[in-house]
């Protein structure tokens, strides 16, 4: 089984994954569903697919760590 999460953000496949489930909720959703349910969880699932495309696009990591160092020099010292 493959990674998931390739150098801070979903692989391609993951991202083209959740763009094709989601807007296939969305038409099922809107077909079949009186309540519109299961349309607003495509939107969100398609969401959630096309905003990491665009991260990725920009080469931005938004499932990094990175933050940890960064939230740890701003700490301050016993001794300052």
């Amino acid at each position: 089984m493959s990674k998931f999460i390739e150098d801070g953000n979903f692989t391609l496949l993951v991202r083209g994954i959740l763009c094709v489930i989601g807007v296939s909720l969305i038409f099922i959703g809107l077909k079949y569903d009186q309540t519109l349910m299961v349309s607003c969880i495509g939107l969100v699932i398609g969401a959630v697919g096309g905003i990491s495309s665009r991260a990725a696009m920009l080469k931005i990591k938004p499932f990094d760590n990175t933050y940890k160092k960064a939230k740890k020099s701003y700490e301050k010292k016993d001794d300052q």
